[in-house]
């Protein structure tokens, strides 16, 4: 192992020798653009459990992991003469500097911006910087660049606050628990009348009222779902273990009244 540190050009190196024709690595030689999405998404989330999680060594392992993954796709873009790391960097940077005028005067890294601005007006820049994007484009709509891929609960959040930067908005978040209301009875209703295909469609309506109420009291969805399962899975942990202690059964044995009692107590203890 190298006393010295790696370097970038270590890393791009490698990558070129794993998708070598001639001595390459099998796996990686077999993969596209599309095979390697799925490992791309892992490691992001493999990325915010350890940030969750507090554990800072496993953080900078995993942000290697996401960083080999841009390197992956670069390797592919230059194979197929689509572009190259030097092209994503330059494409990155240059539209860091666009976006940022309140930090580099005249879009020059260098450049200083005398005037101090504060986050409610970096926001509006920030958002009317995109909308010229997005028109440069030829993406009129104010949803044309929301990713589809996006998992459901940040897309969700991602198109409420896209409507309300256009005034499509509830006026706070008192109004959007009296729809989160209406939103429950039209999914009761749908239960009573039996209704499958209803059921879905007004489930699906409670939980986009959720994700809106979160916004509307600047929390994240993803993030408080994430802590409330974690927080689940949690007091169960400490219901199995607990039961375990006391007489081995299984939580499938209990009653409805001793799962209840079991679950008090967890969540007393966790």
């Amino acid at each position: 192992m190298s006393t010295t540190p790696y370097t970038l050009a270590d890393l791009l190196r490698v990558m070129q020798r794993l998708r070598d024709p001639e001595g390459g690595c099998p796996w990686d030689l077999q993969q596209d653009f599309r095979s390697i999405v799925p490992s791309t998404l892992e490691e992001c989330y493999e990325l915010a459990s350890a940030i969750e999680h507090g554990d800072y060594p496993h953080v900078a392992e995993e942000l290697g992991d996401v960083l080999f993954q841009v390197v992956f796709y670069a390797q592919l873009g230059r194979e197929q003469g689509l572009f190259s790391f030097e092209e994503i960097v330059h494409t990155l940077v240059d539209k860091l500097l666009r976006r940022h005028p309140h930090v580099f005067a005249a879009g020059e890294i260098e450049g200083r911006v005398d005037a101090r601005h504060d986050v409610a007006e970096v926001k509006r820049s920030w958002e009317a910087i995109k909308r010229e994007e997005r028109a440069a484009r030829a993406q009129r709509g104010s949803m044309d660049d929301v990713p589809v891929a996006l998992p459901a609960l940040p897309r969700a959040q991602k198109l409420q606050k896209r409507a309300a930067l256009v005034g499509f908005d509830w006026p706070d978040a008192s109004a959007v628990l009296d729809k989160l209301d209406e939103e429950r009875g039209e999914l009761q209703d749908a239960m009573a009348a039996g209704d499958a295909a209803a059921v879905a469609d007004e489930m699906g309506d409670l939980l986009f009222t959720c994700v809106n109420l979160a916004r509307r009291l600047g929390l994240d969805a993803e993030a408080t779902l994430r802590a409330a399962s974690a927080k689940f899975e949690r007091r169960f942990r400490v219901m199995e273990a607990a039961l375990a202690e006391a007489d081995g059964r299984g939580l499938a044995a209990l009653t409805s009244e001793e799962l209840e009692a079991l679950w008090v107590a967890a969540k007393a203890r966790a």
